[in-house]
């Protein structure tokens, strides 16, 4: 089966949208593959560190908002 990894990015930005409480830093507990996609996009900092941990950029807590809501919000 091929994948979309435009996709599987777009759901693990949502997510970590979601793990980070809004407040821009997420655990990193994701598709290394993905993470790094996210980082060349210039969504999130560099993944490959000690730290168990990655920050949104402002253009990545923006967008990840955006898709945390398209995905997975409920009509009011």
């Amino acid at each position: 089966m091929k994948l979309d990894e435009d996709k599987i990015d777009d759901t693990v930005l949502a997510l970590l949208f979601l793990s980070s409480a809004g407040e821009g830093r997420a655990w990193k507990g994701f598709d290394w593959d993905a993470l790094s996609r996210l980082h060349e996009k210039g969504y999130i900092s560099d993944p490959v560190s000690r730290a168990k941990s990655v920050y949104l950029t402002e253009e990545g807590l923006a967008r990840s908002e955006q898709l945390a809501r398209a995905l997975f919000g409920k009509a009011e």
